[in-house]
């Protein structure tokens, strides 16, 4: 089978950053200008699109009426959809490339721990600096790929072409080549750990369920936009009268403002700090309306919209929501464009009254029904996404999936027990902590909320401060009662302490001493490559993929601990750089993994079963189906799964034709 490595230069008037690949070259503007490609180990070749028409790829297409071939590229998915949209639109409607025939490089990068643009991927696996792609890239795209701003310095051109910049043009030509050799290099320092066919099958379903795209209510999203873009003007307004500030809305001028009228010294206006101001009430009513408004301009409901807005394609669809992999260190999925993995919840009773009065633009009845215009619009977005018309939507999620997880990972039996009998978990942990029966609603039902916050909080190693970030001081709970809570909880599950001092001593014993380590059906593993000096710690998962840890070795922690250790991407700086771990982390990877790869079970079920897959929104699925069949899509959660014997999992859900929303 030969491989055939390819990068293209695209050119479109559409913004790929706002709209997204899908609707960038579905534009009539867009077009391949480069395609760079090598065969196998061959030198790289190259096609001038824009200057010699598609004939110029020629040999390009040659190579693609061959059966024995596959097509890699770095984020091939943009390949595979730019490629196809050219084909039908130069060539022949008729043709295609299945993406069955694409393997990417960058999703097996995200697999083996890495993440990024092709630069940092490859500096970070080390490539000789006279094989990573040239720096002037980000420039050269900027002078051709992109729409101009028309100015007399530029002759009032719209578009740059390549008779107008031909040094830049033959230097854009070498930047296209370099990528191909900087994704083969890549490729070929990754072979070693190459991308399960589990994992392969993962990453077509995900671009096929990207290319289908959601419908969005374009009323709603317009009706939103149009009351959002007046009640921030309205509170903007407001906040200059009460203020005499120039930019209320700038932090440091409302900080420096606030604190001479509360005579203070407030650290900072995020969104938890202001919160607690409101909460806990401050003596300038000019301040506290102040925060007031700072707290509902700061609000993020017409940024979604707007992102919905400009990803919606003609049909109405907003396509690629979803980056496979995103979460490099538990495989999980990530939101795109408009980020569906962090929608705000839905709890207005009249949701829909909300949403037709939205449609409608009518501020006036919005007002005068909710308190909060900003709140209203944020628990509405959600219910942008609709099913087309006449179809369904099957919305599924496992219930308590992570506390099932790390329960059956731990073996921790009267967890188990209380799922397999369908039991109400948080009940059930404040039983046993505090040793007395606790019902919902019923006797101990007090209790319940501390078994709540205990069960979100404290399974990956958790304290005080963990039930704080939870919520636990606004539940109620007072912060002297929250280190016997921790101390409760810890001792009513005995094995999943076990767990964190179990996979702890596992991966430092395997990165020590270079020796395979198992436990709890998970297998530490050091795996490393003489001829690349590529070095990893792996976690062996029951479906059959790994975590990958790079460059790891033994260190003190903050706490003077031995620790692993191991490069990773800052969460402050986004640069690679130095990561400890420890059993409770390690214990959070491998539960949420196992989540993931559940979920990703389930997603090869329902397409196999013919069910297509809208989206998925953390372990909750949306199937568009021209029928209800919700029942059927439960039954396929619920279904055992072979490599988690003895794990009880359970659907619930719900079937609409009006829109998304959270239950």
């Amino acid at each position: 089978m030969r491989q055939i490595s390819v990068d293209i230069e695209t050119y479109s008037d559409v913004d790929i950053k706002k709209a997204g690949a899908y609707k960038y070259a579905l534009s009539p503007n867009f077009e391949i200008l480069l395609i760079a490609w090598a065969v196998d180990d061959g030198p790289v070749q190259s096609a001038d699109v824009l200057t010699g028409g598609p004939e110029a790829a020629a040999g390009f297409l040659r190579l693609l009426q061959a059966p024995d071939f596959v097509l890699r590229a770095y984020n091939a998915a943009f390949e595979w959809w730019c490629i196809n949209q050219w084909l039908k639109k130069n060539i022949s409607d008729a043709i295609s490339i299945p993406i069955s025939k694409w393997r990417c490089t960058m999703a097996q990068a995200y697999y083996c721990g890495f993440s990024g643009t092709l630069g940092v991927v490859g500096e970070a696996v080390g490539i000789p600096q006279d094989k990573r792609k040239l720096g002037v890239g980000g420039s050269l795209i900027r002078t051709f790929c992109t729409p101009q701003k028309p100015v007399k310095a530029n002759g009032s051109r719209t578009r740059v072409l390549p008779e107008h910049e031909p040094e830049k043009w033959e230097l854009f030509k070498r930047y296209n080549a370099q990528d191909v050799e900087a994704e083969r290099e890549i490729a070929r320092r990754l072979a070693p750990w190459p991308l399960p066919e589990r994992e392969q099958k993962l990453w077509e379903l995900n671009c096929i369920s990207n290319a289908r795209g959601v419908l969005v209510d374009t009323a709603l999203v317009d009706g939103a936009l149009h009351i959002g873009d007046t009640v921030q003007a309205g509170l903007l307004h407001e906040a200059r009268a009460i203020s005499g500030l120039e930019n209320p809305r700038s932090v440091r001028q409302l900080l420096d403002w606030l604190n001479t009228e509360l005579e203070d010294d407030l650290p900072d206006l995020r969104k938890a700090t202001v919160s607690e101001l409101l909460s806990r009430g401050v003596d300038s009513e000019r301040a506290g309306r102040m925060l007031e408004i700072r707290r509902q301009t700061g609000k993020t409901s017409t940024k979604k919209y707007d992102a919905m807005r400009a990803a919606a394609c003609n049909d109405g669809r907003v396509r690629g929501l979803l980056q496979y992999y995103g979460a490099s260190r538990t495989g999980r999925w990530a939101g795109r464009l408009v980020q569906v993995q962090n929608l705000p919840r839905n709890d207005l009773p009249t949701l829909a009254f909300a949403r037709e009065l939205t449609r409608a633009g009518r501020l006036d009845m919005l007002k005068l029904m909710y308190a909060d215009v900003p709140d209203t619009l944020s628990q509405l977005i959600r219910t942008a996404f609709i099913p087309a018309p006449g179809a369904w939507y099957l919305v599924a999620d496992f219930s308590a999936i992570e506390a099932r997880v790390i329960a059956w990972l731990a073996g921790e039996t009267w967890r188990m027990e209380v799922f397999e009998q369908g039991g109400d978990i948080y009940c059930a942990s404040a039983s046993q902590m505090f040793g007395v029966p606790v019902e919902k609603h019923g006797v101990n039902g007090h209790l319940r909320q501390k078994g709540k916050v205990a069960e979100l909080a404290l399974g990956y190693g958790g304290g005080s401060g963990a039930l704080i970030a939870m919520g636990a001081l606004k539940m109620g709970l007072s912060e002297d009662e929250l280190p016997d809570i921790v101390d409760r909880w810890r001792k009513s599950s005995p094995r999943i302490v076990g767990l964190w001092g179990d996979l702890e001593r596992a991966a430092l014993r395997c990165v020590r001493d270079c020796a395979a380590a198992e436990t709890h059906g998970l297998r530490f593993q050091r795996e490393y490559d003489p001829q690349t000096g590529l070095d990893f710690l792996t976690i062996a998962l029951p479906a059959g993929r790994k975590l990958f840890y790079a460059r790891p070795y033994i260190a003190p922690n903050r706490f003077g601990k031995d620790a692993v250790w191991f490069s990773g991407m800052g969460k402050d700086t986004k640069k690679w750089t130095a990561v400890s771990t420890w059993g409770g982390t390690l214990a959070e990877n491998a539960t949420q993994a196992i989540a993931r790869d559940c979920l990703a079970e389930v997603l090869l079920r329902l397409e196999a079963a013919g069910y297509p897959v809208a989206f998925h929104v953390h372990d909750e699925v949306i199937v568009e189906y021209p029928e209800n069949q919700l029942d059927d899509v439960l039954a396929l959660m619920a279904a055992p799964i072979p490599w988690t014997p003895g794990l009880t999992l359970k659907g619930d859900g719900f079937s609409t034709q009006d829109y998304y929303r959270k239950e």
